[in-house]
């Protein structure tokens, strides 16, 4: 009897913190949905929704019938924003105890359009089903920021070798200018020798006609 009961707390101590809310809700354009969750602090919590396609398996989802999504804590922090979106979903740790809300809206539209959600909230211990959604959200915030900063690296490489070439560009310009400024000035004291030379040459010429030399 004793053994049955030591086997019994853990079951019902697992159903006691585990939450997990599975639903299928209309939403119509311009009139936004929110479902509420009371959770504990320090807790894991995952959510998935996708939209229902209006159309036949298969196709993409219209994007008349595509959702924004936000999760807030008990105090205005936002969790997770989806924009515009056909599907999505979100994994944390709660920071707060309260109730956390999820809104749901569409873009309003005439005339207005029904939009079908499927979602599904989990909490406490049955997260532990969702755990590889936890980790591929996880990983994808670490590809983001890899991506990011390899692409931060990528621009700063090529922007060294953009200015080394700009400045050996500059470098070639002074001197192709230094070129040109030495032989402007060799030419322009050229002619002005020669200038001097023939005003000297005409006016000794001018004189030796006057007889004056």
């Amino acid at each position: 009897m004793f053994n049955s009961i030591l086997l019994l707390v853990p079951i019902i101590h697992a159903l006691l913190f585990t939450s997990v809310n599975s639903m299928r809700f209309t939403l119509k354009s311009g009139e936004p949905k929110c479902i509420s969750e009371d959770i504990k602090g320090n807790a894991m919590t995952v959510g998935n929704y996708s939209v229902v396609n209006p159309g036949e398996e298969g196709y993409p989802i219209p994007d008349s019938h595509k959702i924004t999504v936000r999760v807030r804590s008990p105090y205005g922090n936002n969790f997770h924003f989806g924009n515009h979106v056909g599907s999505g979903n979100f994994a944390f740790t709660t920071t707060e105890a309260g109730d956390y809300t999820a809104c749901f809206s569409v873009l309003e539209r005439k005339p207005a359009i029904t939009v079908t959600i499927d979602f599904e909230w989990r909490t406490g211990t049955a997260e532990k089903y969702w755990y590889k959604i936890a980790k591929k959200d996880q990983v994808e915030v670490m590809e983001y920021e890899l991506r990011r900063l390899y692409e931060s690296v990528s621009f700063i490489h090529d922007e060294m070798f953009y200015l080394r070439g700009r400045e050996e560009e500059m470098q070639d310009l002074n001197r192709t200018t230094d070129n040109k400024m030495f032989t402007f000035i060799f030419l322009s004291i050229t002619v002005c020798l020669s200038v001097a030379g023939l005003q000297l040459w005409h006016l000794k010429t001018f004189f030796e006609r006057k007889k004056l030399l």
